[in-house]
């Protein structure tokens, strides 16, 4: 059957001489993939259309779909938002690339979840507006709030009592914890401040510097690689903490 649909690209691969095979987190189908004919195709007029299936971008979608198969069909497509952006400042970028990695590593059913595309989608576009304080702690935001659609968020109970941020258990406790993934001291504080962050631009208000948001990045990831099973570790995260800077 054929449905229009909203979708954002999670990965593309070249497939043959002018097609690709893109991964979409669509609005109606949770993650699909789709193959894409003849988008790769040069002309006098310019290159194919390939440059709209880029990691991050917002589509508006026409598609073929077919529980029964692996592999379905774009009709017809356009850009369902345009950033002004997000595709050509190096710093916006990296953070793109970022979540869009930690979506890849995360979203593991074809089910549909209106509530996590419609946040995915908004974080995306209020990325591309933020100014340079925000951009700077989106990447910690986007992972923190990310977890609460899978089941596993950190329960926000920080407090002098309870000081170190148990990663394994995803909640702040009184005592040491005795396995070695937790945070403690200031940065169990500031993980409880992004937490209480409810729009992006709040976030400049959260004062960070590079070694702190190293920290708080590699943990989250630690967090994550504790609750998804065969998570790893993310790719992008080594370039996006060079260039935060």
């Amino acid at each position: 059957m054929i449905h229009s649909t909203k979708g954002i690209v999670l990965r593309t691969v070249k497939y043959g001489e002018t097609s690709i095979i893109v991964t979409i987190y669509t609005e109606l189908f949770g993650a699909q993939s789709y193959l894409v004919n003849g988008v790769r195709t040069s002309s006098k007029k310019g290159p194919g259309k390939a440059n709209m299936f880029q990691p991050a971008a917002i589509l508006d979608l026409v598609v073929y779909h077919n529980d029964l198969k692996n592999l379905q069909r774009i009709k017809e497509f356009k850009w369902g938002h345009i950033y002004q952006h997000l595709f050509f400042n190096v710093v916006k970028n990296s953070v793109a690339l970022f979540m869009v990695e930690l979506l890849q590593k995360t979203l593991k059913q074809p089910e549909a979840n209106p509530d996590l595309f419609h946040f995915i989608e908004d974080a995306f576009i209020h990325l591309d507006e933020a100014d340079d304080q925000v951009t700077a702690n989106f990447s910690l935001f986007f992972a923190l709030h990310l977890t609460s659609f899978y089941g596993f968020r950190f329960s926000d109970d920080y407090s002098e009592e309870h000081p170190y941020l148990d990663l394994q258990e995803g909640e702040f406790v009184h005592e040491h914890p005795i396995h070695p993934y937790f945070l403690q001291g200031h940065y169990s504080f500031i993980t409880s401040q992004l937490l209480k962050v409810m729009q992006p631009h709040e976030l400049k208000e959260i004062q960070l510097n590079k070694e702190m948001r190293r920290v708080l990045l590699q943990a989250y990831q630690t967090f994550y690689a504790l609750h998804v099973p065969d998570f790893g570790a993310l790719k992008t995260l080594p370039v996006l903490q060079e260039v935060l800077g």
